[in-house]
């Protein structure tokens, strides 16, 4: 049986293999939650997904989940959550922008909402605040190969 997860997973590894000109390697990182991967050894995909099919997404992010995201930046070098919008698209979050929407103190649950009117960037927002800016849909997979390339 095919789990839900791994259909929202596999649009994300299709996008980074079609939109990549090189050569890509993506591991499993190991945590309890399946949602952790390493990309060409050095950049940390954590991903999370909302079936809903139209704005705005929710997105809860267990204490666990969040503990996860900081391992993956204590050994890796940048951590980026990838947050999978239906059939939509897909916005990606820096850590450092996740931190401006959840910040270092971790609830047992917490949240985040993406939203998008049509043809718009989308809005983020999370329990501890909003993102400062708009995220392009054109962002993932661009900030990825921008950090993979330095």
């Amino acid at each position: 049986m095919i789990k839900e997860f791994e259909f929202y997973h596999g649009v994300v590894f299709t996008k980074l293999i079609h939109s990549s000109k090189k050569c890509i390697s993506i591991k499993s990182f190991p945590t309890s939650s399946n949602a952790s991967y390493i990309y060409n050894e050095n950049i940390g995909i954590y991903i999370k997904h909302s079936t809903k099919r139209l704005s705005p997404w929710h997105f809860s992010l267990q204490k666990i989940h969040q503990d996860e995201i900081i391992q993956m930046k204590n050994q890796l070098r940048e951590v980026f959550l990838v947050l999978v919008c239906g059939k939509d698209g897909i916005v990606i979050l820096s850590y450092n922008e996740l931190k401006q929407i959840l910040n270092e103190v971790h609830d047992e649950v917490e949240w985040i909402c993406v939203s998008r009117n049509p043809n718009k960037e989308y809005t983020v927002k999370g329990s501890d605040g909003a993102l400062g800016r708009k995220v392009s849909k054109t962002d993932f997979p661009k900030k990825i190969f921008n950090i993979g390339n330095v």
